[in-house]
């Protein structure tokens, strides 16, 4: 399995130098596109926890527990993250009990996406209208507190 050697967000960006500018350039869409959802580094879940293991740079957050799990963590909303051979963008976004990404698929450039999952090689290959359009739309189910997980089993606080 890929793993990134990282421990902040600075040794995430500088991983990979040849993807470097990519995660920057997300990144600074991300931000300026869906500027309430807070950034930070995620470490993965530890080993027995519900959760991937893998790091990532997240955007919001929500927690949720699994039902084989009595404890919930933290899991970001949207998350950054190098792959081998791509970058993913994971969303975790459910809008009326589908996928926010099954919406915006057609429309956010030469990639490829799974559940809860957006993949590409270059930033270049991304479709920056639909992806804005889906960032806003994502930030604004937030703030209008309509925002669901694809986990559909978001812990109370």
């Amino acid at each position: 399995m890929f793993r990134v050697d990282a421990n902040s967000l600075d040794e995430y960006f500088s991983a990979d130098p040849s993807r470097e500018r990519d995660l920057r350039q997300l990144d600074a869409l991300i931000r300026k596109r869906a500027p309430s959802l807070a950034r930070e580094f995620f470490r993965g879940t530890a080993e027995g926890k519900p959760g991937m293991s893998m790091k990532m740079i997240g955007y919001g957050k929500f927690q949720y527990k699994t039902k084989s799990s009595k404890e919930a963590i933290d899991w970001p909303l949207i998350g950054l993250a190098l792959q081998k051979n791509y970058i993913s963008l994971y969303v975790s976004s459910v809008r009326d009990g589908q996928y926010v990404i099954d919406e915006y698929a057609g429309q956010l450039g030469k990639v490829s996406t799974g559940k809860g999952c957006i993949r590409f090689k270059r930033f270049e290959d991304l479709d920056l209208e639909g992806l804005t359009v889906m960032l806003k739309s994502i930030e604004d189910d937030v703030r209008k507190g309509r925002a669901s997980s694809r986990y559909n089993r978001v812990a109370k606080e």
